[in-house]
């Protein structure tokens, strides 16, 4: 691990590891940590059976041809599903309430209003309203139930806690996923970065000239520092400052906490989704249980359930089994009990207990939308700072992470007088 460097880049994730590929091009000098024992931060693929990977992270390509990662990925000749997308659209989504399928009169007043719910959202935001949503929509409506569980999974907290403008702001529809693993095509695109793995960083001292960086592997000194880290790290104190960062930096941390979306994966040992029945599905029914079920469009014997905001942290507490438990209900409450006994393994996520992160995604507070553009300026031209939560549009995704890197290593060599 070099010890002197131009800049030192702290965290692996899409934004570190494209940070570094830019400021490789621009002839700059990078060391770049991570705490953990793998490169790509959020975004990780795991095997639920042989040759069949689950996205615990990001899994769909936010936006379709236009996100960076769909040319990356045809570089690298790793398959998407490009002719799936349309199944994650609006029109296509399919709703489930205790355990059948909405009536063509249902589904028509159900999205209606989801309509009228985004335009109320809308509005507010135009009026520059950053209030909670919760504060603009018809919380009584029959179809509150499922819009405010979507909200939750889509942003990690609940509707009261969600900025008007920040959801606004948010643009792209889900796209499409990637046959093998969003995360394993990060991991590949990353390859050629060199990275230093496993080291944690204590202190990042910039008392005075230039930055250094304390790490149990020795210390880093840099020109300048390149911060990575999710909010719910740098919240929690564990990444110490000296001297400690302005009181407009620690406001703009403080009011962009982290939301969870967390996940579990089914793996069944036959296709019981039939013919007609892959797609992507919300569920719920009176007694609160509500979730979005990804029966998997590509072909795999996988099932995807989603569930976040409170519930999400709640269920996540009540350990591995509550969570396989209860994917698997969701899984039945729209395909049949008979989908039991052909479960063969689970993979259970829990991201607001996840060291690295300390949650899923970054998300503004009501009011504090402003706060992703100074969470991204940088500090005495020394600290910058860059993730999907200095993002506006892309925020919570991990392409929204990789433009921001490049963004903030083009930032860095302006500063330090590089031709670009």
């Amino acid at each position: 691990m070099p010890t002197e460097t131009d800049v030192i880049i702290i965290g692996a994730g899409a934004a570190g590891l494209s940070a570094a590929k830019e400021l490789t091009r621009t002839g700059l000098t990078y060391t770049l940590v991570e705490g953990s024992h793998r490169i790509g931060g959020r975004a990780y693929s795991e095997e639920i059976a042989p040759g069949v990977w689950f996205d615990l992270g990001c899994a769909w390509l936010v936006g379709g041809a236009d996100n960076p990662f769909a040319a990356i990925a045809d570089g690298l000749g790793i398959t998407l599903c490009k002719d799936k997308g349309h199944l994650f659209e609006t029109v296509n989504h399919r709703f489930q309430r205790n355990g059948a399928p909405l009536t063509q009169q249902q589904r028509v007043a159900c999205l209606r209003y989801y309509d009228g719910s985004n335009t109320a959202i809308a509005n507010a935001a135009r009026q520059d309203r950053d209030v909670a949503i919760s504060e603009v929509i018809d919380l009584e409506n029959e179809y509150a139930p499922p819009l405010c569980g979507s909200i939750g999974t889509s942003w990690g907290l609940d509707v009261d806690c969600v900025s008007t403008a920040d959801f606004v702001s948010a643009v792209g529809e889900l796209g499409f996923p990637v046959l093998h693993g969003y995360g394993n095509l990060v991991a590949a695109w990353g390859t050629d970065v060199a990275v230093s793995l496993n080291t944690c960083v204590e202190r990042v001292d910039w008392s005075d000239a230039g930055v250094t960086v304390d790490t149990p592997k020795g210390t880093i000194r840099g020109r300048v520092a390149l911060c990575t880290v999710s909010t719910g790290i740098l919240a929690s104190g564990e990444i110490r400052f000296t001297p400690g960062l302005p009181e407009w930096k620690a406001e703009a941390i403080s009011n962009l906490p982290m939301g969870t979306e967390n996940k579990m994966g089914v793996c069944f040992d036959s296709d019981v989704f039939g013919t007609d029945g892959r797609g992507h599905y919300t569920t719920w029914n009176g007694n609160g249980n509500m979730a979005k079920v990804h029966a998997c469009v590509m072909g795999l014997n996988t099932a995807a359930i989603f569930v976040g905001g409170g519930h999400g942290v709640w269920l996540e507490k009540q350990g591995q089994q509550a969570c396989h438990d209860f994917a698997v209900d969701r899984v039945a409450d729209i395909f049949g009990n008979d989908v039991r006994k052909h479960v063969s393994r689970s993979i259970v996520t829990a991201w607001s207990t996840e060291p690295w992160t300390r949650g899923s995604w970054a998300c503004a507070q009501p009011g504090q939308a402003f706060q992703r553009a100074n969470l991204a300026r940088p500090v005495d031209e020394r600290l910058f700072f860059a993730g999907e939560a200095t993002v506006y549009g892309g925020q919570g995704t991990c392409h929204g992470a990789y433009q921001s890197g490049i963004r903030a290593a083009r930032e860095i060599a302006e500063q330090l007088n590089v031709e670009q």
